[in-house]
């Protein structure tokens, strides 16, 4: 009995260790190398994800654009905006059973209402037109005319029922209603508004844009009325600085005119007198003679120049001033009295050269001309 006990120990203390040794087996063994994948199939397996999800993203895309899925507009009902199943009706619209209708005056584009080009540039001509007639009108009183301040609506509104019948409604008799509404909308904003005793709106152009229609005579006469304590006192100064500048200048034109004539008048005096010494000719010349033959035609209208001469001549002692008698008239005749010798030794050579004076000179001169002017008339008659 004791041997049986032993035996079974043995075989425990067997069977234990042949678990422990096959355990030990079991974890001292490796998984093969082909189990996990390796690098260029991890690489590959992440490409084909890629693909398939940027696919996938596409045709979702593409299907969204091709077939979109429009929500319905909501109706203008209260009630109808705290669903999420419909869009909200947009602005100038008016939405019913989904449906969107633009207001008159706008046209439906995609989702939504823009307002009619075609009606604004109307209504936009329209108030500009009736603004320029209200300023031109307003204008014309500013300046003194006929014309009319303030216009009553109803007068506006005929003229422009009578401009929009020209335009082309195609018979929608709504359009028309609005582009009228609109220009009135217009006019509001741009003209000066008030009611009248009767109670009637009418209209007025500001006064900032009547200026401009003005004429320019009325702008010109209204700025010197404004301006005239300021022009007239600066226009009677710069007539008084032109009319005295002109005096002065020819004041001056006039002394040194006057002193040249008289430096005239006594050298060909003196140069009479020389020539006629101890010769059969007169030693006196007669003074209109000398003017006649010194001064300018329109010299000869002003006498003060030849006055301011003969006052010189009259203070010079040595030209003597006396009446003679030449050709049955009594005449005024000048002679150079002064002493012998007074002419330089050169001039009195010069004389005695060419053997004329200036006098005989002026006399040739004036001679000549004449025998010009009266050739033609001879030739005439």
């Amino acid at each position: 009995m004791s041997s049986t006990p032993k035996r079974r120990q043995r075989s425990k203390l067997g069977d234990l260790s042949s678990s422990r040794s096959s355990h030990s087996s079991l974890t001292t063994v490796e998984p093969p190398s082909s189990f996990f994948p390796s690098r260029g199939e991890l690489l590959n397996l992440v490409a084909v994800v890629a693909i398939a999800s940027a696919v996938a993203v596409s045709c979702n895309f593409f299907a969204g654009v091709l077939n979109p899925q429009v929500k319905p507009f909501c109706d203008n009902s209260a009630d109808s905006f705290i669903h999420d199943s419909c869009e909200p009706c947009p602005v100038h619209g008016e939405c019913h059973q989904g449906e969107l209708e633009c207001m008159r005056g706008y046209k439906k584009r995609g989702r939504a209402c823009i307002e009619d080009g075609d009606i604004a540039e109307i209504a936009k001509q329209l108030s500009e037109w009736v603004e320029f007639r209200l300023c031109e009108s307003y204008a014309q009183v500013l300046c003194g005319g006929a014309g009319t301040a303030w216009v009553q609506e109803a007068d506006i509104l005929s003229d422009i029922d009578g401009q929009l019948m020209k335009k082309n409604f195609d018979g929608d008799s709504s359009l028309f209603m609005y582009a009228r509404i609109r220009v009135m909308e217009s006019l509001v904003k741009l003209l000066e508004t008030q009611a009248n005793p009767s109670g009637m709106k009418e209209f007025k152009c500001p006064d900032a844009s009547a200026e401009y229609c003005k004429p320019y005579s009325c702008r010109i006469r209204q700025w010197l009325l404004e301006h005239a304590l300021i022009i007239v006192p600066v226009c009677i100064l710069v007539v008084g600085v032109m009319v005295l500048t002109w005096r002065i200048h020819k004041k001056q034109y006039l002394s040194t005119r006057v002193e040249e004539i008289y430096n005239l008048v006594c050298d060909m005096l003196e140069e009479n007198a020389l020539m006629t010494k101890g010769q059969n000719g007169e030693p006196w010349v007669v003074a209109t003679w000398l003017r006649d033959h010194l001064l300018l035609p329109n010299e000869r209208k002003d006498p003060r120049l030849w006055k301011q001469v003969e006052e010189l001549i009259q203070e010079d002692s040595r030209v003597d001033r006396y009446l003679k008698l030449v050709k049955g008239e009594q005449k005024v005749v000048w002679e150079w009295q002064a002493a012998e010798g007074s002419l330089s030794y050169t001039r009195s050579r010069k004389f005695s050269e060419t053997g004329k004076s200036k006098l005989h000179q002026v006399m040739d001169a004036s001679s000549q001309r004449h025998e010009l002017t009266s050739e033609p008339r001879a030739l005439i008659l």
